[in-house]
C-alpha cells in the first residue's frame, strides 16, 4: 500500500440486496492505499455507525481520515467523533457546493430546510445553513457564518457578536442589506452571473462581494 489517499463511496442507494457494512468491506479489500475518505452520499450515519466504519476499516488496516456526504447527520455525527468533515449540497440543476471545517463549525450549526417568508426572522448562536431562499422582508442573523443555498434576497447579518471573520454565502446574493460584525453594505444592483455563487466578507474594512467557488 502507498502513502496517497483514497476516496471510496458507500452510497445505501447503489445497494439493492446488500447493507452498508458489507459493501464497505469489498471496497477495503482492493484499496490500493491505506488512508482512506469516506465519501457516504445521502447515506445517514450515527456515531454508533461511524465507529463500526472504524472498527471494520481497522480489520484491513486502513485509516479513516474524513467524511464527505450530503448528509447533514453524518457530518455532523463524523465531526463530533473528531473527524475532518465537508458536507457536500447539491441543487436540482447538478451544481454543487462544498462545505468543510473552514466554513461551518458543525457542531454549533443550525439547518433550516425551506423557503424564509417576509416577515419572519431566523437566528442562530452559531453558523446558520439554509436550504432554501431568504425572500424580501425576512432576516437571518448568526453569530457565525452563514450559508444560503438558494437566493439571499431579504437581510443577512453576520458575526453579530462582533466576529470580523465571518462571511454570508448565498447562490443569488441581491439582499436589501447586509451586516457583518459592525460593518453594513448595501447589495449589489447589478444582477448576478448566472451559476456563480457569491460570498460577503470584510476587507480593508468594507463589506465586499466576491464569486464563490463551487465544484
Amino acid at each position: 500500500m502507498n502513502s496517497n489517499n483514497q476516496k471510496i463511496i458507500v452510497n445505501i442507494k447503489d445497494i439493492k440486496y446488500q447493507n452498508w457494512e458489507i459493501c464497505l468491506k469489498s471496497k477495503l479489500k482492493i484499496l490500493k492505499s491505506s488512508n482512506i475518505e469516506i465519501d457516504s452520499k445521502n447515506l445517514d450515519l450515527s456515531c454508533s455507525d461511524i465507529s463500526e466504519i472504524i472498527k471494520i476499516a481497522n480489520q484491513y488496516n486502513c485509516k479513516i481520515i474524513s467524511f464527505c456526504s450530503t448528509s447533514s447527520k453524518t457530518i455532523v455525527s463524523s465531526q463530533s467523533l473528531g473527524f475532518k468533515s465537508q458536507l457536500i449540497i447539491e441543487n436540482s440543476s447538478k451544481n454543487t457546493l462544498k462545505i468543510n471545517q473552514k466554513n461551518l463549525t458543525f457542531s454549533k450549526t443550525h439547518f433550516h430546510q425551506g423557503t424564509i417568508r417576509s416577515g419572519e426572522y431566523l437566528d442562530s448562536p452559531g453558523d446558520l445553513l439554509i436550504l432554501g431562499d431568504v425572500n424580501p422582508g425576512a432576516k437571518v442573523s448568526a453569530e457565525g457564518n452563514i450559508i444560503i443555498w438558494g437566493r439571499l434576497l431579504g437581510i443577512a447579518h453576520a458575526g453579530r457578536e462582533g466576529n470580523s471573520q465571518a462571511t454570508i454565502s448565498a447562490l443569488q446574493l441581491r439582499p436589501v442589506q447586509l451586516r457583518i460584525a459592525n460593518k453594513v453594505a448595501r447589495g449589489p444592483k447589478t444582477k448576478p452571473q448566472f451559476g456563480i455563487a457569491e460570498q460577503a466578507r470584510i476587507d480593508s474594512e468594507e463589506i465586499i462581494i466576491s464569486p464563490l467557488e463551487t465544484k
